[in-house]
C-alpha cells in the first residue's frame, strides 16, 4: 500500500512526539535546542501544516534518534509535500470533501456503517447521481456531474494492486430505500452482491430484526491507517463531516463497529437478502 502525503505527515508528527517524550523534554525545551518556537514544534507534532526537513533532522539529532530513524523521518518530511491525484482535477474539490479524500487515498482499511445510503465506494454511477441530486438541491447539473465524477474516481482505490480492505455494515433500510427508481436500485443491489465476492470487500446487512443496535447515532467510517495511531473516524453531518482521532473516540466507534458486525447477518445470508430485495423490485 503506497503511503500518501497526509499519512506521511501524521506519521511524522506522531514519531516526533514519541522521540521527544522518550527524551523527557518539554515542547519549549526541545524547540529552544534547535532554534524553533514552542508553537512551531507543537504544530509539527499535531500533524498540521508543512514542516522543514532541516528542523526535523536537527530534532532527531537532539533526541538521540538512530541514523536510520533520522533519515526515515527526514524522508517523511520531504514526502509530505507530494500531492494526491485530486489536486490535478480541472475543477476544485469541495472543501468539505478534501480531507476525507486525502485520508481515504492512504488507508489500509475502511470500516463503514451506513444507515442512509450505500457507501460511496460501492455506489453505481446512477445511484450516486440520485443521491447527490437529492442532497444538493441547489447545485447545477454540471456541479452534480463533477461530484459524481469524483465519487467514481475514488472507487479506483479498490482496483489497486494492493487495495484497502473495505468492510461495510449496511442497515436493511438502505437496501429497501428507493433511490433513483426501481431500475437504479436493482442495478445497485446487483453491484453490491458482485462487489462482495471480491476478497478485499466484505458486505454485511444489519437486518431490521436486530432491533436496537450500537450505532443509533448514524453513519460513520473508520479509516484505518498503517499503524493504529493513524486511525481516524469520519462521521457524516449536513454540509460535511466530523473527523475524530482521540483515543477515547476511536475506541468507542471501533467497539460499536464490532457490535454491529456481530449483530449483522453473515456473509451468505447478507448476499441472500440482497438478492431477495432485488427480486422484489
Amino acid at each position: 500500500m503506497p503511503v500518501g502525503p497526509t499519512t506521511r505527515r501524521r506519521q511524522l508528527g506522531a514519531d516526533l512526539r514519541r522521540l521527544r517524550d522518550a527524551r523527557g523534554l518539554t515542547l519549549e525545551e526541545a524547540g529552544a535546542r534547535v532554534g524553533i518556537s514552542k508553537a512551531t514544534l507543537s504544530r509539527y507534532e499535531t500533524k498540521e501544516g508543512t514542516v522543514k526537513w532541516p528542523a526535523v533532522d536537527a530534532l532527531c539529532r537532539e533526541y538521540g534518534a538512530s541514523d536510520h530513524e533520522r533519515k526515515s523521518l527526514v524522508e517523511l518530511a520531504k514526502g509530505a509535500r507530494i500531492q494526491g491525484w485530486w489536486r490535478s482535477l480541472a475543477d476544485p474539490i469541495p472543501e468539505s470533501m478534501n480531507l476525507m479524500i486525502t485520508l481515504e487515498d492512504e488507508v489500509v482499511s475502511e470500516g463503514h456503517y451506513s444507515c442512509m445510503y450505500v457507501p460511496g465506494l460501492l455506489q453505481t454511477r446512477a445511484y450516486a447521481d440520485a443521491v447527490h441530486r437529492a442532497s444538493e438541491m441547489r447545485c447545477t447539473d454540471q456541479e452534480i456531474n463533477h461530484m459524481v465524477d469524483i465519487r467514481m474516481k475514488r472507487q479506483e482505490l479498490l482496483a489497486r494492486d494492493e487495495p484497502p480492505h473495505l468492510w461495510a455494515v449496511i442497515d436493511e433500510a438502505v437496501i429497501r430505500r428507493m433511490v433513483g427508481g426501481r431500475s437504479v436500485m436493482r442495478e445497485q443491489l446487483r453491484h453490491l452482491v458482485a462487489a462482495s465476492t471480491q476478497p478485499h470487500v466484505t458486505v454485511q446487512i444489519l437486518p431490521f430484526s436486530a432491533g436496537a443496535h450500537a450505532a443509533a447515532v448514524g453513519s460513520f467510517v473508520i479509516l484505518g491507517g498503517s499503524t493504529p495511531e493513524l486511525d481516524v473516524v469520519y462521521v457524516d453531518i449536513i454540509g460535511g463531516g466530523l473527523f475524530m482521532e482521540r483515543q477515547q473516540e476511536l475506541e468507542r466507534y471501533k467497539l460499536a463497529f464490532e457490535y454491529l458486525r456481530a449483530q449483522s447477518l453473515d456473509l451468505q445470508s447478507s448476499a441472500a437478502l440482497l438478492n431477495q430485495v432485488c427480486e422484489e423490485l
